[in-house]
């Protein structure tokens, strides 16, 4: 009979360990390994600016021919100076991508009273539109204004206004979580001492921030609150990630026609500043009044 109940025990066991913690719609929750004992949360939260590291435009090339095929050739040998001079500062720096555009122009008059008659006919197509669309995306900013430079001297149909883009490299990430991590410290200290406590051991990191905002309470939302981020700079503290940045070659001189004539061209582009923000979560073990 012993052995019966000690083998029932044994085999709910595993049932028992794998019940949930709490059922939906109770209104408290049990509280976290890490609260047995005193403890407290600290949200890191920093906020800087970077500027931006990509910048795209356009630049168009339109021709008119009595075909489709001969418009489409004057469009292209148009845009195939500057697809050279922007392909000869590498493709590491600058992506280039084309398109073409057809429209046909149809035969148009007006009659005795001035009435304009579109034809919107396939045998009334008097000649053919193309627009050779030159894409541009420039990964490397410290070439931007040369490409855009060349891009104008190349005396194109239409040409876009840069469109810039923050894409954060891998460094700046790594370099934003460090500066959450230490934030979340200094704010502990200050917390710390001004309750006149002592910080104990670190209990648990984590970088998305989710351990500071568990709600103990269902009720409460206030443990959902986010403080505010503290401001920090990238200049200057970023030096010990230069090395692992890819090096980049010097860029070869573009065609010496297209180039003498963007020397002419003034003008200025300076990348926009974009906010970034990081979160950490620490959760320090309190200790007693030294």
């Amino acid at each position: 009979m012993k052995k019966s109940l000690l083998l029932a025990v044994l085999i709910a066991a595993p049932a028992i360990a794998q019940t949930p913690p709490a059922s939906i719609g109770q209104p408290f929750i049990p509280a976290p390994w890490w609260m047995k004992d005193p403890v407290i949360a600290s949200m890191g939260h920093v906020r800087t600016e970077v500027p931006a590291n990509r910048a795209r435009f356009a630049a168009r090339f339109s021709a008119v021919e009595k075909t489709a095929a001969a418009a489409t050739t004057a469009a292209t040998a148009k845009a195939r100076e500057l697809d050279a001079a922007l392909a000869a500062l590498g493709k590491e720096r600058v992506r280039l991508t084309t398109s073409l555009s057809t429209r046909p122009l149809y035969d148009q008059y007006r009659q005795k009273d001035g009435t304009l008659v579109e034809n919107q006919r396939a045998d009334m197509i008097e000649s053919y539109e193309v627009t050779a669309v030159l894409s541009v995306e420039v990964r490397d900013t410290d070439v931007l204004e040369r490409a855009y430079r060349l891009a104008v001297a190349a005396r194109p149909s239409a040409i876009d206004t840069p469109n810039f883009q923050l894409e954060p490299e891998n460094a700046v990430k790594t370099w934003l979580y460090e500066a959450a991590i230490k934030d979340a410290a200094r704010r502990a200290r200050l917390a710390t001492a001004a309750a006149g406590s002592r910080l104990g051991m670190v209990k648990v990191i984590d970088p998305s921030g989710g351990v500071c905002q568990t709600q103990v309470l269902a009720g409460w939302p206030s443990y959902a609150g986010e403080s505010p981020a503290t401001d920090v700079q990238v200049s200057g503290s970023m030096a010990r990630y230069a090395d692992a940045a890819p090096a980049m070659m010097a860029a070869p001189a573009p065609p010496p026609g297209l180039e003498k004539l963007a020397g002419d061209v003034q003008v200025t582009l300076q990348p926009p500043l974009y906010p970034l923000n990081a979160q950490a979560c620490v959760i320090y073990g309190l200790l007693p009044p030294g």
